[in-house]
């Protein structure tokens, strides 16, 4: 795979989690899919899926526990903090991730390793 198509590849590894927000557990899918068929191909495409999809996952536990809080009046206002605090680190480290950046996620639990 050429630099260019794998830091292209890197990058939709983190634009398709944008799918959680049209699509139920789209933020997970997408990554996972997008990661699962170019991770062999590339040790770029194949750490930031990784680190797509953890964050995806930890995302998905936090809006969650946020969406379980809403009985308590503070849940409404952490599920958009959550929401928009997820859309943020997307554009990002996608933009990182195109320019053969390393990537981070803070609040990030490692769960593929």
């Amino acid at each position: 795979m050429d630099p260019k198509q794998e830091k292209t590849m890197a990058m939709l590894c983190h634009l398709s989690a944008l799918a959680g927000f049209f699509i139920p557990f789209g933020n997970i899918v997408g990554p996972l899919i997008v990661w699962l068929v170019k991770k062999d191909e590339s040790a770029l495409v194949d750490e930031n899926g990784k680190k797509a999809l953890n964050f995806q996952i930890s995302i998905t536990i936090y809006a969650i526990v946020s969406a379980a809080l809403i009985v308590v009046f503070i849940g409404a206002l952490l599920l958009a903090a959550v929401a928009i605090f997820s859309l943020v680190m997307i554009i990002l480290n996608s933009i990182k991730a195109n320019k053969g950046e390393p990537t981070e996620y803070p609040l990030s639990i490692e769960f593929i390793k």
